[in-house]
């Protein structure tokens, strides 16, 4: 399992629109369908990565904390289902009933909004302003499964709760580690 850094995109540039098919109920989302009136998280998940799997349950707990705040969610899967079948949009929608996610798992079969995002790894997040200007991006936590860190959200909970104030958030931002996505081989 090797590592992989996110790519830290500029602060303040806009959230690339996209409208993906979400797994549990088949119905097209879009960025607008969640974006929040304080912030919208938009997330680059997995169900086979261990980064993923370490934070999910704390990750659901944060969301619900926050969504009626104001604050919209959606995840996202951009990996190659064909070479990585645990990540199939089948799969996707019983690991998003099993874990309980109150948010959208969409699947992004053609990786483009995967690269809209500059998303390298999972999980990958990204924190939008009310304008849906990046005020964010970065780990959820300093969690990592080989540190035996209780993960808790920390980093991505002081950003929401920077936004939920109306405040900017710190600008000591460290980048999101985790599995690289699987990029389909053309």
């Amino acid at each position: 399992m090797a590592a992989t850094s996110s790519t830290m995109i500029p602060l303040g540039t806009l959230a690339p629109d996209f409208t993906l098919r979400e797994v549990v109920y088949g119905k097209p989302i879009s960025l607008h369908d969640v974006r929040g009136t304080r912030a919208t998280v938009v997330m680059f998940l997995c169900n086979h990565c261990p980064y993923v799997q370490l934070i999910n349950s704390a990750l659901v707990r944060l969301a619900r904390e926050f969504l009626p705040r104001g604050c919209g969610f959606v995840a996202i899967s951009s990996n190659d289902a064909q070479a990585y079948p645990d990540d199939a949009p089948d799969k996707m929608k019983y690991h998003a009933l099993e874990e309980g996610y109150p948010f959208p798992y969409c699947y992004d079969e053609t990786q483009e909004v995967a690269r809209a995002y500059q998303a390298t790894c999972t999980p990958d997040f990204f924190v939008f302003d009310k304008e849906l200007r990046c005020a964010y991006r970065g780990q959820f936590d300093d969690a990592r499964p080989s540190n035996g860190i209780e993960p808790t959200g920390k980093d991505l909970r002081a950003a929401l709760e920077a936004l939920c104030r109306d405040e900017t958030p710190t600008l000591d931002q460290k980048p999101s580690i985790g599995c690289s996505i699987k990029w389909k081989k053309l």
